[in-house]
């Protein structure tokens, strides 16, 4: 019996030779004639780099000399329009001499100190032992601007701006007040304003209280939501708060 034969025979589990596969056939494209026609028919049409037919120039028509050169405008005569400068002297020229001015410099100069207003020194201050020198007038120190005339009394542009805003308030309560007409709406007073806002307060304060007695190790789901529900009540709360700090007309629907 040949021991080849057999599947559980031990001949089997010596590794034969490895022959490799024979590689798939190469793909050709359907349409390589075509686009090989293709390619023949324009390859051979522009071999010339361009057009196929070109007109060519005439031998009568070569590149002569000076032909590429611009051409200049003719000559016109110079004509100067302005005087001429006077000229320069001559060597053996001499100018001058002897003129001599009847004033009396040093007269005039004592005349003029004499009559002139003495002129003011400059206000300084010194700030170090060592003598360092400062102006006076640019340090803050001498009351300049509180001796002006219009000093303390509010600006001309500010008046004008504070009367436009007042006006502008007017107007927008005005328009607020008719659109409240219509829609009932209620205004809330100052007091009622005041006793909502320390409401809220309170309660923010209770629930901060409450939220501070929760325990250092939240390990369980229910810990976890209450801790979350009072997170959010503190932060809707601070909300409301800020609003009715912030605003303080507040206006709400009668029910």
């Amino acid at each position: 019996m040949d021991p080849s034969c057999s599947s559980e025979s031990v001949y089997n589990l010596i590794p034969g030779d490895w022959k490799e596969p024979p590689p798939p056939p190469r793909y050709v494209s359907v349409f390589k004639a075509a686009v090989k026609d293709d390619k023949q028919k324009f390859k051979t049409a522009m071999k010339t780099m361009g057009p196929a037919k070109l007109e060519v120039p005439s031998p009568k028509d070569f590149l002569k000399k000076h032909s590429k050169e611009k051409t200049l405008p003719p000559k016109k005569k110079f004509e100067r329009n302005e005087p001429r400068k006077p000229p320069v002297p001559l060597r053996t020229d001499h100018p001058v001499m002897g003129i001599q001015s009847e004033k009396n410099f040093i007269n005039t100069n004592a005349a003029d100190v004499i009559m002139g207003v003495a002129k003011k020194p400059k206000p300084i201050y010194v700030d170090k032992r060592t003598g360092d020198k400062h102006d006076l007038e640019t340090s803050g120190l001498v009351p300049k601007y509180i001796n002006k005339k219009g000093y303390g009394v509010t600006p001309e542009y500010i008046r004008k701006r504070n009367e436009e805003v007042k006006k502008a308030q007017e107007e927008y309560d005005n328009y607020i007040q008719e659109n409240l007409r219509e829609a009932a709406m209620k205004r809330l007073s100052d007091e009622e304003r005041e006793a909502v806002l320390q409401g809220l307060k309170k309660n923010w304060e209770e629930v901060h209280k409450e939220f501070q007695s929760l325990s250092v190790f939240i390990d369980s789901i229910p810990k976890k939501i209450r801790k979350q529900k009072l997170e959010e009540k503190m932060k809707q709360l601070e909300h409301d708060i800020g609003v009715l700090e912030k605003h303080k007309i507040i206006y709400i629907a009668n029910k």
